[in-house]
């Protein structure tokens, strides 16, 4: 009888010391996990990353009071496109003359996935006052760059702007030059072609909208 007491109370105290081990590897796991949220936690929160061949941090744009908007210079083309999906148009040239919102996304990416029905309440209110809005489509995977996995996914989701096909990432790359770069990121041209407004990752809605509201109402001199 003593025997198998002791039998038991050794079997307790090592199974005690197993689930002791593995609350602390948890433990650790979720320290490691904030840690390495919080060495990104650059103004970039809420953007995956493709890191390029130099470590330059992406520039962001902090538009706190519109008045008005920094400008950025020229925007670049679109060029080696697969297509386009939602519009009858070839080139973003065709838009000039109106306030663009170009956003680099993939329909996989969840924080790209979170910006649409806010992109969706924006295009809405603006759509109708010379505000276009252009999805530039860069697979991070190989299932998203199969177009009709686009197809189906840009109906799933309620994307109804145009989408420019970058399958071969050219434009994603070009635009995000020098430095690492990011889905989502998301730009607003003025109607000369400028680059207004520059965020990585979700948020800053508000202030995305008051840039928009704010070329709409004061366009550049041509």
């Amino acid at each position: 009888m003593a025997s198998r007491l002791i039998a038991a109370i050794v079997l307790v105290a090592a199974l005690g010391a197993i689930a002791f081990v593995g609350l602390r590897d948890d433990s650790s796991t979720v320290e490691s996990a904030v840690a390495d949220t919080a060495a990104q936690d650059d103004g970039t929160a809420g953007a995956s990353a493709e890191e390029a061949s130099e470590t330059t941090a992406a520039p962001t744009t902090t538009v706190a009071e519109i008045e008005p908007p920094e400008n950025y210079g020229p925007r670049r083309g679109l060029t080696n496109l697969d297509g386009w999906l939602n519009t009858e148009i070839s080139s973003l040239d065709e838009l000039d003359g109106q306030v663009v919102m170009v956003e680099m996304w993939t329909f996989g990416c969840h924080n790209c996935r979170a910006r649409i029905p806010h992109t969706q309440e924006l295009y809405a209110e603006y759509a109708d006052q010379g505000f276009e809005i252009v999805g530039v489509h860069a697979p991070e995977f190989s299932y998203e760059a199969e177009i009709p996995n686009i197809e189906q996914a840009v109906v799933d989701l309620g994307v109804t702007w145009p989408v420019a096909l970058d399958t071969e990432k050219t434009n994603f790359r070009a635009w995000q030059d020098g430095g690492r770069r990011f889905w989502p990121r998301t730009y607003v041209i003025d109607q000369n072609g400028d680059v207004r407004y520059d965020h990585i990752g979700e948020g800053r809605y508000d202030e995305l909208e008051a840039t928009v509201a704010w070329l709409l109402e004061n366009p550049p001199a041509a």
